[in-house]
Formats: structure tokens, sequence, C-alpha cells
């Protein structure tokens, strides 16, 4: 077993896909001046969503009928599994870290969710080494996305009955304020038809730990720069979660990091700190509008669906149409690696802040999660008498165990803009995505073997 083990882990450790993410992976460490163009990587992710769902709704439409049950019964058990990592990974990062509450909860989100880039990392892993796996695990990446939003957004909630202050600190927490609650919200889109004076400017500015006093030069993920303004007494909404957070990290520009996640959530930064507003549930027409309709699982379903359809329909693929969604695929998979190689590097640097508890927890939740999907969804194989392809154990091993990046960042940014905009990007793809790309999935082969092969 370990044999094979290490055989499976050497056999993947050098794949292509793995060398480009590599190969990004070093750009920042020796300083290389190159930038991964933004529209190039946002129609990357627009390519690889589309062609996931695609040639998952044509294997979906050809399933025997007598299939859609067990498949319509694993989403649903994927679903309910993600909430409870999600729940599970709030009192986890509670009980053995030094983050604030609204941190923690926000952390818990993105994994609570899943990743589409380590899924279709995992997904050509499978393929290129024949591995069969079931047709419908596309469109549980679009469902197991949404639990972990619901998740923090229902936490949060609750913080901000339980007096939550505008910088995201809860009673008890250093740096509390009872005079500041958590009422403030992020603008609409049309944040130019709030005007801000200059005194409100100043007051948000204190809100969110921005205040005058020294200027320090930020750079972040796919090239952009900005000016962040510490503020002179160090209290900041977005500085490192140790136990006296009195120190903002050295890239603690908020508009910076806003635009990092905009960008991989296939968004454009528009938003301001908006002046007070009238107060608005957690769970509002234009948050749920965001967690079901983001633009990253609205692609991926219409993929689903015009994939499905059309093969419903009987219509042949057009040759051109097939050459791009299916013998490009790997090729442009090796490109989006090495960008995400690029910025799991980049984000690496802000891990300092969570604490080595937080490292921690970015290493070992993945196992722990993906370990739990898997015999989670064993016992639905015995429970429904249907066994599961290898590849299946270990592709909702990966939807359990790997941290979003694309849709919670969007949601993060709408719903809880006292939580740090770095932390949780920081987990997700400098440890989390990094991990189970190079090391843990072949780790979840070798998990789902056993689990299989308890009964023969």
């Amino acid at each position: 077993m370990l044999h094979e083990f290490l055989d499976n882990f050497l056999h993947n450790l050098f794949k292509p896909l793995l060398l480009f993410f590599y190969a990004g992976f070093l750009i920042p460490i020796l300083g290389v001046k190159f930038e991964f163009p933004k529209a190039i990587y946002q129609g990357l992710t627009i390519f690889l969503l589309l062609a996931i769902g695609w040639h998952g709704g044509e294997e979906l439409a050809r399933l025997p009928p007598s299939m859609y049950g067990q498949a319509l019964g694993f989403m649903a058990l994927g679903f309910v599994t993600n909430t409870v990592i999600g729940l599970i990974a709030y009192f986890g990062l509670r009980l053995f870290t030094k983050l604030r509450n609204v941190d923690a909860a926000t952390v818990s989100a993105y994994y609570g969710s899943d990743s589409a880039g380590t899924f279709v990392t995992c997904q050509g892993v499978l393929i290129a080494a024949n591995i069969a796996f079931a047709a419908y695990m596309p469109v549980m990446l679009a469902i197991m996305e949404i639990p972990g939003c619901l998740v923090a957004l229902f936490i949060i909630s609750r913080l901000r009955r339980a007096g939550m202050d505008a910088r995201g600190n809860m009673p008890g927490e250093p740096g509390y304020s009872a005079a500041r609650p958590a009422a403030r919200k992020l603008a609409p889109r049309h944040a130019e038809a709030h005007p801000v004076h200059e005194e409100e400017a100043e007051e948000e500015g204190e809100l969110v730990g921005v205040a005058a006093g020294e200027e320090v030069e930020h750079h972040g993920s796919h090239g952009y720069t900005g000016v962040a303004r510490l503020a002179g007494h160090g209290h900041g909404t977005h500085g490192p979660r140790h136990a006296d957070y009195s120190e903002l990290p050295e890239n603690g520009d908020r508009e910076s990091a806003l635009a990092a996640e905009d960008t991989m959530a296939l968004q454009t930064a528009e938003g301001e700190l908006a002046p007070p507003t009238k107060k608005q549930g957690i769970f509002s027409r234009e948050l749920l509008h965001e967690v079901f309709f983001n633009p990253g699982i609205y692609l991926l379903f219409a993929g689903i669906l015009i994939g499905f359809v059309s093969t419903l329909q009987g219509v042949e693929v057009p040759k051109a149409n097939d050459k791009l969604f299916g013998d490009l695929f790997q090729g442009l998979l090796c490109l989006f690696l090495l960008e995400m190689g690029m910025t799991a590097s980049q984000k690496l640097r802000d891990l300092k802040h969570g604490g080595w508890q937080f490292i921690a927890f970015g290493l070992i939740a993945p196992n722990v999660f993906a370990t739990f999907g898997m015999l989670v969804a064993y016992a639905y194989s015995l429970a429904t008498g249907h066994p599961l392809e290898l590849g299946t154990y270990v592709l909702f091993a990966v939807l359990c165990g790997a941290a979003s990046y694309i849709a919670v960042p969007a949601v993060q940014r709408m719903a809880i803009p006292e939580a740090s905009p770095t932390l949780p990007l920081a987990a997700s793809l400098g440890l989390t995505f990094s991990y189970n790309v190079t090391i843990g999935i072949p780790v979840y082969m070798l998990i789902a073997k056993v689990i299989t092969g308890a009964t023969g």
C-alpha cells in the first residue's frame, strides 16, 4: 500500500499540470518581473467553468433514468456535508487559533465551499490515469459551492446581534468599541449616488482601521499596486489576529485586497464603504442573488445546461467546439495553474498574521474534511446499494477538502466588510490549494482505496 501511494505521489508530482504550478510558484520567490494578465486569467477561468459544465452536462444526459435518483440524493448529501464542514471549520478555528470571531466565520465560508481550480486539476489527473468518476460530479461542484456562504452569513448575523462593532470586534476582543455598532455595509454598485463628505470620509477611515498616518506601498496579486494609510494607533480592521491586535499587516491596503478578491471572483471592484444607511437583514435579496447567481456558479450551470440539452436533443457538437472545449482543455488548464502558482506564492506572506495555529489549520483541515467526505460518501453508497467509482470518491474528497476562492470572496465583500480580506485567501490559496494539488490528490486516492477495500 505504501509503495502504491509513493508511486501515485511521484507520478502526480511530475505531471505537466503540477510542473506549471511549480513554475508559477517560483516566479515571486525568484523575483521574476512577470505579470500574468488579468484578462487572460479571467478568460481561462471562464473557459474552464464552461468546459467542465459542458462535458458534465453531456455525460449527465447519457445517464440511464434509473441513476437520476441516486445522483440527486448524492447532490443533496454533498450540500449537507459542506454545510457541516463549514460549521466544523468555524468551531475548530475558534478553538485552536487566535482569529477573531468574524475572521473565523469568514474563513469557515471558504472551507465550507469548494474550489473549481482544485476540482479541474483533480479531474485532469483522473482522466490522465484513466480513473472513472460519476458524470454528475461537475453539478456537485456548483451545488457544494453554496453551503459555506450560507453558514458564514448565519454566523455573522448572530455575531452582529451579539454586539459586534464596526471593526469586526466582539465584546471581550481587543479594540472592541461599544460605541460603534456594526451597522455599515458596502455601497451598492452606483456608489457615486451616495456622496461622502470630508467629515464622513474620516469617520469611514476609522471604521476600517485606515486613518491619517504613515503611507505604506502595497503590492497585491496580479501586479496591483496601492497605498495604504496605517492608523496612527496601530488598530485596524485587518490587522494580525494575535492576542493584542496591535498592528496592521504590511499589506493592509483594503482596496488592493478587495481588487485582488474581485479578480479571483470574476468581478470588478466597484464598492466603497458607504455612509450610514438603513440597516438591512444579512440575508437580503441582493446578497442571496450574489450567493446563488455569482458569475462562477452561473457559468458552470450554463455549461451543464447547454451540454445536457444539446445531448438530449441529439445535436451533433461541431468539431470546432469539440476541439476548443475538449482538445485544448489540458493545455489551458496548465496556463491556469501557472497563474494559480503565482497567486498562491504571493499569498504565503499573509499567513504570518494568523499565527502558526492558523497555518496548521490550512494544512490539516483538507485531510480531515476530505476523509470525512469520503466516509459520508461510502455510508451513502452502502445505504443505497449503489457502489461509487474510485474517481467519484476522490473528486468528492476534493470538493470537501478544498477551499473556495471564486464565489466566496464576492460574498464576503458584500456581506462581511469587517473581516480580513487577506487571511482567507492566504489559507485557501497559499496553503490548502497548494497542498491539495501537489500532495492531497494522491493521498485521497489512497484513502479512497482503503475505505472502499474495507469490505472487499
